[in-house]
């Protein structure tokens, strides 16, 4: 597939198009990655993000003969990601997912204890780091999901208004408008509550781990939110084109923008059976 590496989206869709089975492939492998890392922190579960990986997957598949070149690839394929994350059934972290408030409260009941008291087969540093990771995906979902997706799109992968509208399919005025209310509660929440930023805040990840662990936030053995590390979310990001007049709070951004960029779990086995049915073969004529 290396032979693929300097061949664009559209150009391998073209070649997919026309049967040429391996573009489909590299096409797959270099997007799943992204729809893993935006459906991780939507819905905050690993788990969950790998059917939503595979499902947005089979949709940009199935639907990819109505590609028509007038965007992007990329921001073709968020719009499905758009429409399927909005329309979807509740994970289940958002059955009943609190408020800022109610989110507050949560931290406040967590007694604060000391790691020292516990026996964990990881290093101290890397299950503090995986709680710090849970707790603040776990803010995100205080947001509805329409502001949550703005916030990944604008905020943490800094995708310009002119793209972020396009895929919302609101304007641009819109799209700014609805990005620094999320980013507002989010981070004044934040400012608030939490020691990361605010030193003046009592609540301290080292002192809330120990809680999370035993209320299954954190898995101390399998660290679902650093596996598989490729870099950091800042290190893969294009840079932004647009520069928005709002700056709210930026110190949280960063924050943010350093949890891990995961790699996905590989789904070109199960699109390959997926490949192999008669539908998908006379689209892609296999």
């Amino acid at each position: 597939m290396e032979s693929h590496k300097n061949i664009s989206d559209e150009d391998l869709i073209e070649m997919a198009l026309t049967g040429h089975k391996k573009s489909l492939e590299v096409l797959i492998e270099r997007n799943q990655n992204w729809i893993f890392n935006v459906a991780l922190t939507f819905v905050g579960d690993s788990a969950e993000a790998a059917d939503l990986t595979q499902e947005v997957l089979i949709k940009v598949i199935t639907k990819l003969d109505t590609f028509k070149n007038k965007s992007s690839f990329r921001t073709w394929m968020y719009r499905i990601i758009k429409n399927h994350f909005l329309n979807m059934k509740r994970g289940k972290h958002e059955v009943s997912p609190p408020t800022f408030e109610q989110f507050g409260q949560g931290l406040d009941k967590l007694p604060d204890e000391s790691l020292s008291n516990y026996a964990y087969e990881v290093e101290e540093k890397l299950l503090v780091q995986e709680a710090k990771i849970s707790c603040m995906k776990g803010m995100l979902l205080c947001l509805d999901r329409e502001q949550r997706l703005i916030y990944i799109i604008g905020e943490l992968f800094e995708f310009p208004d002119s793209v972020g509208s396009e895929i919302m399919e609101i304007s641009k005025q819109n799209f700014r408008t609805k990005l620094h209310r999320a980013k507002k509660q989010l981070y004044n929440f934040m400012d608030h509550k939490c020691g990361l930023i605010n030193t003046s805040n009592p609540c301290r990840c080292h002192r809330k781990t120990a809680g999370f662990v035993k209320m299954g936030y954190v898995d101390p053995v399998t660290l679902n939110f650093q596996r598989d590390v490729i870099s950091e979310i800042n290190a893969v990001i294009d840079k932004k084109v647009e520069i928005y007049s709002d700056e709210v709070l930026p110190d949280y951004q960063k924050l943010y923008q350093e949890h891990p960029f995961l790699k996905s779990p590989d789904k070109l086995a199960s699109i390959r059976e997926l490949l192999a049915t008669e539908s998908v073969k006379q689209t892609f004529n296999l």
